[in-house]
């Protein structure tokens, strides 16, 4: 965006995020000014600049949202609409190195770019540029991804940094074998019991922690293998003033019924023991020797 003229004397313009102005006359002309002069700051121009930067910041939130979404549900997402969003800086942002994956399972490479064809520009773990034009890819949870140490270790290398957290995201592998899940198990225990002043702190956790809370839970929807799952933490009924407790992690399918733990699968299981265990960690914790 260009600099616009503003009352006499003065220009203004969105630079890196915010309303800057710069002088059109005297011995600081075409210099940016370090503050916003007092006569241009209920200007119009300055205002509508203002709004449009409160509107980029939610075009660029909702961006992450959405391919968060994308990832935590490993949704098959089109190249095309890929390549349409990329020229958007808030949708590149969000999308530029996250691990992709095309028709080929074992084949990740980080995202770097998109061509009007529908082509992605992908860094393979070789080091080497490849390109793929499948009809979809997916963002893969982290749970999902093959060599996933490896892949740390390469963006590392790389210096990748995501905007919506994917390969460094906190997992929780489900056990391999069923034997090591008690048959008629229905609830994780590990992080229950973490003592809070009031239910109004926990539940204030949980909503900044991006959690939803309904009645007496702490909630998590994800997609996992084509059905929605959503994972619950108990944390104590609601207007309950008193010290509460987070209680039992359990997962319920798309109509309602309680999983047993053998059902739940990675994805919803990994997402339901990381929310358990953010809310765990904000827990109020004794010193001295009845700690």
């Amino acid at each position: 965006m260009g600099w616009l003229a503003a009352g006499d004397g003065y220009e203004v313009a969105l630079v890196e995020g915010r309303v800057a102005a710069r002088a059109t006359a005297g011995r600081a002309a075409g210099r940016q000014l370090k503050s916003l002069p007092k006569a241009l700051r209920d200007h119009p121009e300055v205002d509508r600049l203002r709004r449009l930067t409160e509107w980029l910041d939610r075009h660029a939130a909702a961006c992450v949202a959405q391919v968060d979404t994308w990832m935590v549900s490993s949704l098959p997402v089109p190249t095309g609409l890929l390549a349409r969003v990329w020229p958007d800086e808030a949708w590149q942002s969000a999308l530029r190195d996250l691990a992709v994956v095309g028709d080929d399972p074992e084949e990740v490479g980080f995202l770097r770019g998109a061509t009007d064809s529908g082509e992605l520009r992908l860094v393979d773990l070789d080091g080497e540029t490849v390109r793929l034009s499948p009809r979809t890819v997916t963002l893969p949870h982290p749970v999902l991804l093959p060599d996933l140490e490896d892949l740390r270790e390469f963006a590392a290398e790389l210096g990748i940094v995501q905007r919506v957290e994917q390969i460094h995201r906190a997992i929780w592998r489900k056990p391999d074998s069923p034997d090591d899940i008690d048959a008629g198990a229905g609830a994780v225990r590990e992080f229950s019991g973490g003592r809070f002043p009031s239910r109004f702190t926990l539940a204030a956790r949980a909503t900044s922690l991006g959690y939803r809370v309904s009645g007496g839970y702490a909630t998590a929807r994800v997609r996992d293998g084509g059905h929605t799952v959503e994972a619950s933490v108990w944390i104590g009924e609601p207007y309950w003033d008193e010290e509460v407790e987070t209680g039992n992690l359990t997962w319920h399918g798309p109509d309602g019924r309680s999983l047993p733990l053998r059902e739940v699968g990675p994805v919803a299981w990994s997402e339901g023991m990381r929310m358990a265990a953010a809310l765990y960690a904000g827990r109020t914790i004794e010193e001295g020797k009845s700690a």
